[in-house]
């Protein structure tokens, strides 16, 4: 487990600056000019030339890429002080540092993935599990019918409806907003539960329908049948056997969906006004903005990375058959 876990490791490195690698040299192919974003209407030639150097870009680009990538671990000299470690440079657009910026949209971003991975999981699963041990019934085509309904709309939809009915008809819940959850766990929770359902059902549509599959096919299987002749009982065989091979599929598509999540719901982000790296994001693309985007990207890369040594880590846990080399 060890040495595969190293491998894994190792993998993630190489996997995540390649990444950076080809984020950061294909933003200086585009045609455009950083530093004009901080000149301003009457820009002159020197004064250009003062903004690329205070911002580091008067080197070769493959300079600016090492002195980026060692900047994380050692900080980093520019014209207007020192960055610490993690350096991530400064922002193009607002001249602030990009780490900070990061730090005060993670949590956000934190808070939407965890809660929505929470709801869509528990109901996705249980709502695919209940719909093939019920297979050919009513309870099974409701569920079934659900669940395409479900992966039919989108976030901005259900969004604005979710709003209306919830916050503007009912009055239910106040507008979604983020509240640090040290400072006020119940406006936490209640600012930020509509996002968590509206971004859920579509993942609880792709989880039921898995879940189903997965659960009918692992109950046909000859161990399954096995442990039926033997006299076991039907919720044994149900969640014993058949669930815990069925499970596999389930946290490969969880590991990549919440590792995805951490870099930004952007669509959810958007619909509630949420300041999250998703719109962060956004933001940076149109303005031009490489550490911003360098900072979301390696954000987003990480947690993916992480999450799939995670859940690669896991099948030994989970399914027996699985073996680690």
């Amino acid at each position: 487990m060890l040495r595969f876990l190293l491998r894994r490791f190792l993998g993630a490195i190489v996997i995540v600056l390649l990444i950076s690698a080809i984020t950061f040299f294909l933003f200086f192919a585009l045609p455009s000019e950083p530093a004009l974003m901080s000149c301003g209407k009457n820009c002159t030639p020197d004064a250009l030339a003062v903004i690329n150097k205070n911002l580091g870009l008067d080197e070769p680009v493959p300079v600016q890429y090492w002195h980026y990538m060692t900047g994380i671990f050692t900080g980093r000299d520019f014209s207007v002080g020192h960055c610490p470690a993690p350096c991530l440079g400064y922002s193009f657009s607002n001249q602030q540092p990009v780490w900070d910026t990061i730090v005060d949209r993670f949590p956000t971003t934190l808070s939407i993935a965890l809660g929505g991975a929470v709801v869509f999981l528990v109901v996705g699963v249980g709502i695919g599990m209940i719909a093939a041990a019920f297979r050919g019934t009513w309870i099974d085509k409701f569920f079934s019918s659900l669940s395409l309904i479900g992966n039919s709309l989108q976030i901005y939809f259900v969004g604005v409806v979710a709003l209306a009915v919830f916050v503007s008809g009912l009055h239910w819940f106040d507008n979604p907003a983020y509240y640090p959850i040290t400072e006020d766990p119940v406006k936490w929770f209640t600012g930020i539960i509509i996002p968590w359902l509206v971004l859920s059902i579509i993942f609880i549509a792709n989880y039921s329908r898995m879940t189903r599959s997965q659960m009918i096919e692992q109950l046909a299987e000859d161990h399954v049948r096995t442990a039926r002749a033997k006299g076991l009982g039907r919720r044994t065989v149900f969640f014993r056997y058949a669930w815990r091979g069925a499970l596999t599929p389930i946290v490969t598509l969880f590991g990549i969906d919440l590792g995805s999540l951490f870099g930004g719901a952007i669509v959810t982000e958007f619909t509630f006004s949420l300041h999250g790296l998703g719109r962060l994001a956004v933001s940076s693309v149109s303005e031009t903005d490489l550490p911003t985007l360098m900072a979301v990207m390696l954000v987003a890369c990480t947690a993916i990375v992480v999450a799939n040594i995670v859940v690669d880590a896991a099948y030994a846990v989970i399914d027996p058959r699985v073996r680690l080399g």
